[in-house]
């Protein structure tokens, strides 16, 4: 049984998410998944996107509704599916939680019409 346990845990060691599987859509979170999904039923622009980033020690997701309006946001959220403000706009905001989100590393597009 001891055995058993010991090579459950390993195999969930193996094939579990971490901060370097950016590539496995496995490890996106599944409330991520459904945002993603509605976003694209609901995106009318060409040029609309998803892109995943790190900012502030997390990952964050930008979800970009394309140019196809000039006072569009784009809306930052975090894994765990919760807004943390919105970039650009009228006002041309450029910074979440006080911080410029220039500072974000760029991880990759998630999605893109």
């Amino acid at each position: 049984m001891k055995k058993l346990s010991v090579l459950l845990l390993l195999t969930s060691m193996f094939f579990s998410c971490n901060k370097d599987t950016h590539d496995n859509e496995k490890c996106k979170p599944k409330c991520i998944d459904k945002q993603i999904n509605d976003f694209k039923i609901s995106s009318t622009c060409d040029n609309a996107n998803v892109k995943e980033y790190t900012f502030q020690g997390k990952t964050v997701f930008t979800f970009d509704p394309g140019a196809c309006g000039a006072d569009f946001t784009v809306e930052v959220i975090n894994s765990d599916c919760n807004s943390l403000g919105h970039l650009g706009g009228k006002m041309g905001n450029t910074k979440i939680n006080g911080e410029e989100f220039s500072n974000a590393t760029f991880i990759k597009t998630t999605w893109e019409k």
